[in-house]
């Protein structure tokens, strides 16, 4: 039977078909049962006053008291996984015409990008490791598009981590977003170079950042803090950053927030010309440049500690010489996770996918790997063992 109920009759097990009554723009992604107060809190922060339910559907609240512990390990399941997957695309797609309006000297219609941005931040308060999953699941090709995406949901996920309000965390996400958008502007044959480039190239390149700011400033309804964070991207503390050298002092923590998240991925993405670095190398790498008083120390460990030493989606090595794909997160023993393992190293070949707790079991992980390392696509694997549920 279909209710209406105002938002302070809304309770924990409570099926939303759809949003009756609001001030704002807030949509549902899909239907479903909410599985936390968080969930209702967050509707209440976009004034959402009144909803649609299926009584029908409504879940017992013992049966979500007894998923608790999954969702609160971030349990990633097939239909988060869908509904980051359609986000992640639509970001791309979105990506995509806001380079080609630069490219022509159009200006960006920031709509879309508030649009998207606020589903993946919807997506990442209900599951925090669903579309850091899907960033697993990379196109080499698609490098330019896919990295302010990233960055962006990179940047949301840290942020939320670290208890920024809504409001902060939107703006980020919308300056993380548009923070390569300069790129464009660059010569192709310098952008893609495979090889070093000299300095004279790399002068070129710099000015991406200028480029991005000219653009971001120039785009109607931009806010500042979305635009600080954006040119702050690629400032360092020791003042070797650019384009305006600044040091520490003048670097605030959203700006120190974004530098640290550009890096993580640009180390860990893969691009056609080269293969990206598994998550616990590209930590060091982190770890060194904060030694190095480039990225903000404190900022960094917090940064490791919320995207975690063995990402949900990432790929691990076992001692039994078994691959498997990372599925829950063990926050009281981080180097222990839930994984599913389905690839014999030693034969080479696939065998029967299997559930594993490695906090109660002999076997451990050895290291974390790429699937590129064992001619493996991380597209099929990811398909296969997750999108099955």
């Amino acid at each position: 039977m279909l209710i209406e109920k105002d938002l302070s009759e809304l309770t924990i097990g409570h099926y939303v078909v759809k949003i009756i009554q609001q001030e704002g723009n807030c949509s549902l992604i899909e239907s479903g049962n909410i599985k936390s107060k968080s969930v209702i809190d967050l509707l209440k922060r976009k004034n959402v006053y009144r909803v649609l339910i299926d009584d029908s559907k409504t879940l017992i609240t013992s049966k979500i008291t007894d998923n608790t512990d999954s969702t609160s390990n971030s349990a990633v399941n097939r239909e988060n996984l869908k509904q980051a997957k359609a986000i992640f695309d639509q970001s791309k797609s979105i990506q995509k015409k806001l380079f080609s309006d630069a490219l022509s000297g159009s200006s960006l219609d920031l709509s879309p990008v508030v649009e998207v941005t606020n589903k993946s931040i919807d997506a990442i308060f209900n599951s925090p490791d669903s579309l850091a999953c899907m960033l697993n699941i990379r196109e080499k090709d698609e490098y330019l598009l896919e990295h302010s995406v990233a960055v962006s949901v990179y940047i949301t996920i840290f942020a939320r981590y670290l208890g920024l309000t809504r409001d902060i965390i939107e703006q980020l996400s919308i300056g993380a977003f548009l923070h390569d958008i300069g790129k464009i502007k660059i010569p192709d044959k310098i952008l893609n170079k495979p090889g070093k480039l000299t300095d004279d190239e790399f002068t070129i390149m710099k000015t991406h950042a200028n480029h991005s700011i000219n653009i971001i400033t120039q785009t109607p309804g931009i806010s500042s803090l979305s635009l600080e964070v954006a040119a702050l991207h690629h400032e360092k503390l020791n003042g070797c950053g650019y384009p305006f050298q600044l040091k520490a002092e003048d670097i605030n923590q959203y700006g120190r927030m974004i530098a640290i998240c550009d890096i993580f991925d640009a180390l860990t993405a893969t691009r056609v010309y080269k293969e990206g670095f598994a998550h616990g190398k590209a930590f060091a790498i982190l770890r060194e440049l904060a030694k190095q008083e480039q990225l903000d120390s404190r900022l960094v460990d917090q940064f490791i500690k919320c995207v975690g030493v063995f990402p949900v989606g990432s790929l691990v090595q076992l001692k039994s010489n078994k691959l498997a794909l990372v599925k829950v997160r063990n926050d009281e023993d981080p180097t222990n996770p839930q994984v599913h393992s389905f690839y014999n190293v030693q034969l080479s070949q696939f065998h029967n996918k299997q559930e594993i707790d490695l906090s109660c079991c002999e076997d451990s992980i050895l290291k974390g790997v790429r699937a590129e390392e064992f001619d493996l696509d991380m597209n099929t694997i990811v398909e296969m063992l997750l999108m099955e549920g």
